[in-house]
């Protein structure tokens, strides 16, 4: 699940790009702060554009350390966010462009779909209004009966609903980012890892970009256009940038996961408790990896630190207890403490759009009124890597159209 290294290609470009003689232009047309996988689709997108040079920064030492490696790998199918969001626009047609391009790029997935399933009859209730937002928008769902659904995943139990989410999907997220990477820089994009922002200045030539390595080296750089797509420190590096009165305060999801070390059961299909309004996750639910095997999560902690990247032991039994109610066959001495993740959010509200004051916040992709040419990426979470390709395209269409 972690990801795997690129030393190699990265170090022997790491420092040939900064400047360090005056000039009138800058040294760059675009400079995109983050390389995960939004800023690599961001970078890569960009880097096409004729007669133009593209920077991207990254604080680590290999790509999509971050959030982008530390989540359940699912294309989402778009379902939760309501009608007019971003989140939702973006993921709808997030989606098929990730699916076109895992397909002719050859990038491992699969279109193994998804169940949500109702316990009860208030549950119930929540999968039908599901089901009808999902038609508003266009996307297919479908509910199964549960002598179909005991025949097609008999260890998987519903007492009363299924809803199936047939255009859901995983995908390989390392092979993912590791073909916008290769991708990015055949376009002739350069890639700095090790490499921290500093600080941000603005100046004649649009931005001053200063940066350190590990080692405690300084250089600086300038760039016509400034792309924040730091993830979890995008708001620390636009609260730097911004007046005091535009700043937010970031708040920190961790999500633990948990692997399964038996053979049985191992569904095939993603498998998710209903959601439940108000609640800042979607459930502890069950994913695959392109292998089969099974994992569980994640769940919502709150941190203070986003480099609290410890799994919870204390938070396994709270989990057992939601797996066993749709998996009533796993053996609890089995299931083992995998890893975390940290999701990037603008508030503690749900993660499911109600349109009932539930605090649901939506991404914030924006051009910044008096910062010509900064676009700010802030709450980039969950369905940002369906969503990629897609803001991508966003983020050129902001600065370009």
């Amino acid at each position: 699940m972690f990801p795997r290294s690129y030393h190699g290609v990265l170090t022997k470009q790491r420092y040939r790009m900064f400047s360090r003689t005056s000039a009138k232009a800058a040294d760059y047309t675009h400079v995109v702060v983050g390389a995960g996988a939004v800023g690599l689709a961001i970078a890569r997108k960009l880097a096409e554009r004729d007669g133009t040079s593209t920077l991207l920064i990254e604080r680590h030492g290999s790509v999509g350390t971050e959030t982008s490696s530390r989540n359940s790998e699912v294309i989402h199918a778009g379902i939760y966010y309501g009608p007019t969001s971003m989140k939702t626009q973006l993921c709808l047609k997030g989606k098929q462009m990730m699916y076109d391009l895992c397909e002719k790029q050859r990038v491992p997935y699969r279109n193994c779909g998804k169940w949500i399933l109702a316990q009860n009859s208030q549950q119930h209730q929540q999968l039908n209004q599901t089901h009808e937002f999902a038609k508003s928008i266009g996307v297919p769902t479908n509910f199964i009966s549960l002598a179909e659904a005991r025949k097609r995943e008999p260890d998987v139990h519903a007492a009363n609903a299924v809803l199936e989410s047939p255009t859901t999907g995983i995908i390989d997220s390392h092979s993912y980012m590791a073909y916008l990477e290769t991708d990015f820089q055949s376009r002739g994009g350069d890639l700095a890892c090790h490499t921290e922002v500093s600080a941000i200045d603005t100046s004649s030539q649009g931005y001053s970009i200063h940066t350190t390595s590990p080692s405690g080296e300084s250089a600086s750089i300038t760039a016509e256009t400034l792309i924040n797509s730091a993830g979890l420190a995008a708001v620390p590096l636009s609260n730097s940038i911004l007046p005091p009165e535009r700043h937010m305060e970031p708040y920190y999801a961790k999500g633990s996961y948990y692997s399964y070390a038996r053979s049985h059961p191992r569904p095939k299909t993603l498998i998710y408790p209903a959601p439940t309004t108000g609640a800042a996750g979607l459930g502890t639910h069950l994913t695959m990896d392109m292998t089969g095997a099974i994992r569980f999560g994640p769940d919502v902690e709150w941190v203070d630190d986003p480099n609290n990247l410890s799994v919870n032991e204390e938070r396994l039994n709270a989990a057992l207890d939601e797996i066993k109610v749709y998996l009533p066959s796993i053996d609890r001495e089995k299931v083992m403490l995998d890893y975390a993740g940290i999701r990037p959010k603008l508030g503690k509200g749900s993660a499911v759009a109600s349109g009932k004051g539930d605090g649901f916040s939506d991404f914030y992709i924006k051009k910044e009124q008096g910062f010509e040419g900064f676009i700010n990426l802030l709450g980039i979470e969950s369905p940002g890597l369906t969503s990629s390709l897609a803001i991508a395209d966003k983020v050129h269409d902001l600065l370009y159209r």
